[in-house]
This record gives C-alpha cells, sequence and structure tokens, in this order.
C-alpha cells in the first residue's frame, strides 16, 4: 500500500512543469505515478499508407498504370477511368479513357471520306497543286497553289469540264492524224506490203470490235482432202457409238436341262398343273431345304416364276443370268450371257415367258426365257439400276430404268423409243414401285427422298424429303398394296401409306438387323402377316408385321445376303441370295 501511494497521481503527469524556483507540491493524499501500457499486437508498417494519405490529391490525378499487377489501396472510379498519359504521342495530352482505347496509341477511327474522295483530291493535288481542306472538307476551303486554284477554276482530275475535255480529244486527234502522216511519208512501199513490218501492222490494224472478214475458202489440197475424209469417218463413228452407247457382247444361251420339250410337247418353262397354294397362312422357315452353286461370284437378285414359283431366276456379277429348276430336279435349267458386266437388276414380264436384265455394261436386255433369245436391247449410255415393265397386261411394252444420271426412262419396246423422261431426282435412282392401281409409281434415289409420279407425266405430284431420312435402295408394296416398306440405309424399315398423303407410318418401324451400305432388299410374306430382310451380315430377319417386333432370325450366308423372296405358292418356303455366290432355299 505504501509502495502505491509512492506513485505521482495522474494529475500530475498533466501539470506544466515547475520553472526551476518553485517546487512541487507534495500531498500524502496524491495518487502514485502509473506505468506505460503497451500492446500485445505486432508493429504494422504503416509507411505506405502514410505516403498514399499524404498524396492524395496526385494519386487521384494520375492514372493506374494498365501493366501492373498489384494495387496497394482501394482506386475511386474517377481515377479508374481517368485519361492515360503518353509522353510517345504529340496528342497524349489531351489523354483517352481506358475504355475508349482501340490502339496502343489511343483511338483510332476511320474518316468520314470515302476512297473515291480521297483518290480524287490526292490525284488533283498531284497535277495541280492543290486539294481541298482535308481539316474540314466543304467543298469552298482550299488547300496548296492559290494561283493554280484560281487558272484551273478550282477543277479537280475526275471533274473536267465537257468542252475541255471536247478540246483535248480533238488535240490527240490531230496529232494522231498527224503522225500518221508522218509516217506515210517516210515509208518504203515495199515495207507497206510486208505483214512482217510495223508499217503493214498500222496500214492494216483493225478496231478490236470490227467482225471478222472470212477470206474465201479455196481448193482444197490433197492433203487437207484427206485429212477432212478421217476426220469425218471418225466423227460419224463417234457419233454412231453415242447412239448405241453400250458395251456390244456377243449374246448366247445355253440350255443345262434334259429336254425343251416333254413327252407332252409342253415347254420347260409351263408350270406344273399340281401346282396349287396349299395354304393361305404362312408360315417362317426353319431349315434349309436346298442349295444352287453355279455363279463363280456373288447373286445381286433372285425372283420367283410369277404367280407358280417353279423356277427361279438369279442375276449374278460374274454377268451371267441363270434359271433353276425349283418344283422338280433343283437344278440349273439355262443360263444368258449377254451382259460384260456385273448384272444388277431383273425382272419378269407378267405371265413369265420374256425377263429384263440391266448390267453394268449400261445395257438392258430383253431376253425370251424358255429359247434365251435376245429380243431387244436398251441403253442411253448411263448405268441402269433397276428395271420394272408396266404392271397392267395391256401395258407389257413399256419399260421403265432408273439410272445412274438421276433420270427415269421409258421406253416403247414395240418401237425401240424413248417416249418419257422423268427428270427430278438429284441422284442415282435406286428403285420403281407401281401403286394406286398402277397409275402411279413412287421412286426412291441417293439423294435420300422419295418422289411419286403420275405415269406418262413427268412432275412429281407428291415429294417426300426429310433432314433425318437416310438412302431407300429397296422398296416393297404391302400384298394389300396399302404400304410400302422402305429399307433405310440407318439400320431400320419404313413404313409409308400409298393413300394420297403417302404419309410415313411413325408406329411401324422394323429394326434390328445392320444393313448400312448394302442395298439389301426387303420384302412381304403372300399374306402380309411377315416382313422379311437380308443384311451386312448374312442372315434373313423376319418380323411381325403387326406388333413390329423380331421373329426369327436364320443365319444364311457367309457374306451379304442381299435378297430374300418368298414363294408364291408355298407358303412357309422362302429363297435367299447372297455375296457368297449361293442361292439358298428355306
Amino acid at each position: 500500500m505504501d509502495l502505491i501511494q509512492s506513485y505521482p497521481d495522474d494529475d500530475e503527469f498533466d501539470q506544466p512543469p515547475q520553472s526551476s524556483g518553485q517546487t512541487p507540491p507534495t500531498s500524502p493524499d496524491s495518487s502514485p505515478l502509473r506505468l506505460p501500457s503497451k500492446s500485445a499486437a505486432p508493429s504494422v508498417d504503416d509507411t505506405l499508407l502514410a505516403l498514399t494519405a499524404a498524396d492524395t490529391s496526385r494519386a487521384l490525378a494520375k492514372p493506374l498504370d494498365p501493366t501492373q499487377h498489384v494495387v496497394n489501396f482501394n482506386p475511386k472510379y474517377d481515377q479508374l477511368w481517368a485519361p492515360i498519359y503518353g509522353p510517345a504521342h504529340p496528342y497524349a495530352k489531351d489523354g483517352l479513357a481506358q475504355g475508349l482505347r482501340n490502339h496502343k496509341l489511343g483511338h483510332v477511327e476511320d474518316a468520314a471520306i470515302g476512297s473515291f474522295l480521297f483518290d480524287e483530291q490526292l490525284y488533283s493535288f498531284q497535277k495541280f497543286g492543290y486539294a481541298a481542306d482535308p481539316s474540314g472538307y466543304s467543298g469552298t476551303n482550299y488547300v496548296g497553289d492559290f494561283d493554280a486554284l484560281r487558272q484551273h477554276d478550282a477543277m479537280s482530275v475526275y471533274n473536267i469540264p465537257q468542252h475541255e475535255q471536247k478540246r483535248r480529244k480533238l488535240e490527240k486527234k490531230i496529232e494522231s492524224k498527224e503522225n500518221e502522216d508522218d509516217n506515210v511519208d517516210v515509208v518504203d512501199p515495199t515495207e507497206v506490203d510486208n505483214p512482217a513490218s510495223e508499217a503493214w501492222l498500222l496500214k492494216n490494224r483493225k478496231s478490236p470490235w470490227s467482225g471478222k472478214k472470212e477470206g474465201l475458202q479455196g481448193e482444197l489440197t490433197e492433203e487437207q482432202k484427206k485429212y477432212k475424209e478421217e476426220y469425218d469417218k471418225k466423227k460419224g463413228e463417234e457419233k454412231e457409238g453415242r447412239k448405241d452407247k453400250g458395251e456390244a457382247v456377243e449374246e448366247k444361251s445355253t440350255f443345262h436341262g434334259k429336254e425343251e420339250r416333254d413327252y407332252q410337247g409342253r415347254s420347260w418353262i409351263a408350270p406344273p398343273k399340281d401346282a396349287k397354294a396349299t395354304n393361305e397362312h404362312c408360315y417362317i422357315p426353319k431349315r434349309l431345304v436346298h442349295t444352287w452353286s453355279g455363279h463363280t461370284q456373288g447373286v445381286s437378285a433372285i425372283r420367283f416364276f410369277p404367280k407358280h414359283g417353279h423356277l427361279i431366276l438369279s442375276a449374278g456379277m460374274d454377268s451371267k443370268v441363270k434359271i433353276w429348276d425349283v418344283f422338280n430336279s433343283g437344278k440349273c435349267m439355262r443360263t444368258y450371257m449377254g451382259h460384260s458386266k456385273a448384272v444388277r437388276d431383273i425382272s419378269f414380264s407378267n405371265d413369265g415367258t420374256k425377263f429384263l436384265s440391266a448390267g453394268y455394261d449400261k445395257n438392258i436386255k430383253y431376253w425370251d426365257t424358255e429359247t434365251g433369245q435376245v429380243i431387244s436391247t436398251f441403253s442411253t449410255g448411263k448405268i441402269p439400276y433397276v428395271v420394272k415393265l408396266h404392271p397392267n397386261d395391256d401395258k407389257q411394252s413399256i419399260l421403265l430404268a432408273g439410272m445412274s444420271d438421276k433420270k427415269i426412262v421409258q421406253w416403247d419396246m414395240n418401237s425401240g423409243q424413248i417416249t418419257q423422261e422423268y427428270d427430278q431426282h438429284l441422284g442415282a435412282v435406286n428403285t420403281i414401285t407401281f401403286v394406286d392401281d398402277n397409275r402411279r409409281f413412287v421412286t426412291s434415289s441417293d439423294d435420300k427422298s422419295l418422289r411419286v409420279w403420275e405415269f406418262g407425266i413427268p412432275v412429281v405430284i407428291k415429294y417426300i424429303s426429310e433432314p433425318h431420312m437416310h438412302s431407300m435402295p429397296s422398296i416393297s408394296l404391302h400384298p394389300n398394296t396399302n404400304w410400302l416398306a422402305a429399307q433405310s440405309l440407318d439400320n431400320q424399315i419404313l413404313i409409308y401409306s400409298t393413300r394420297e398423303r403417302f404419309q410415313l407410318n411413325k408406329k411401324k418401324r422394323f429394326a434390328g438387323h445392320i444393313v448400312a451400305g448394302y442395298a439389301c432388299q426387303v420384302n412381304f410374306s403372300p399374306d402380309g402377316r411377315f416382313v422379311m430382310s437380308g443384311d451386312g451380315e448374312g442372315k434373313c430377319w423376319f418380323w411381325d408385321w403387326k406388333t413390329c417386333k423380331v421373329f426369327r432370325t436364320l443365319k444364311c450366308h457367309e457374306k451379304v445376303c442381299i435378297g430374300c423372296e418368298w414363294h408364291p405358292l408355298e407358303t412357309s418356303k422362302v429363297a435367299t441370295c447372297g455375296w457368297d455366290g449361293l442361292i439358298k432355299y428355306w
């Protein structure tokens, strides 16, 4: 307690110091002297803060350096958008807000003067020594030589008065005439007759707009006559070749059966008397019945004999067409050789006595099925991708062919003339399918569209093309003729109605097989209950028409199963063909 009392009071610290003559007052009741307090916080260097606070006026005026990465204080809006100074630019003292800069030296913008006006003033200054004042071009202020300005009446190079132009033209004309006269006086007459001399060129020169004068045709020399004959002959051959266009091949046929006519005198193509439909109800085949092997390369298409199916026709990539017996022996009956390249498509006539074949040699041939004779050949010089005869019995002489040059060509086979061309597609035509009692037909093409035509009228009456559509290399008509099944190259079969609107049936879609890149054919069972198609892995797929579910899959071929046909009478039998050269009967 005594120790505490020994410290001076607070008031004693606050009192001013006493003069040397005075003695500090002492009181026993006064408080003792207190110790100075100390902070536990670390010391802070506030020099930069003090400098910033002291130099506020300068900091506000000075903008931030755009290149610095650290700002040690909170700048205000005015300081952020203060003008930037640069010693290198003469106009930098004015300064520009940073947001207006589009160039390292400031803001650059196009002057409001067109290139034509600029050229006019530039050339005027170069020629006359004066030009319009660029600082404020109004057409009255000028810079440069004012004497020349008054002399030429402020005329620019592009603004010469009409009387001046006429005067200059006249002067030029007189000058050129004088030069010509001088040349005539000096030129030697022999030089004028010499085509290699300049004098001859000057005398005989023509205006570039003057028409050419044809010289008189003299007598041809023997050499020229000989050349002309050869040339005409060559042209004639080319013309003749263009007329036929297809590759000419010797046509022959070989019969492989025992006899062409039986003991009753019936032809080998005559259908058997007892061949009748056993059952209307179709069943999916389960096992292999027979295999036909005779083609040395792949088989591209097969067709059963119409209505009876006792024979089957096949188109091979070995350029041959063969016909096989289905009902009895199961052997090859006849081979038709008339194409030089692979056969693309085949099509029977309604009675089966004749058929068409289309090959990559650009020929379409019309054969007699029984004798193997070629009745007629058609060609446009393009590859036929599909051939069809008109389905009506009274129009069996009309041939339609979808060509590689985007056209569908119609021939009258009696006269051999092209009677119509349907030219609207943008790609090679792949299929032709008759609908609406054969009054119309639908075509598909590599241009990923379907087009509906009125027969005989080359105008599209319905055009179907959607962004999601793919190319459709095969189309088949449902037995009730109300629907079309189209093989789409995105691995599905799409169904279109054949009524007026030809709409896509979105509820029916058959998928599961892999056909991308292959023109696998799609087909129906005779009663319309099943849809079938080959695929790229050699399988044959069967779907139920009503439920769209996969009913059965058969592994038919080692390579692509390109074609499949349902037997017209035997309702549980199916034929398939593939690129392994085999035709199989299931």
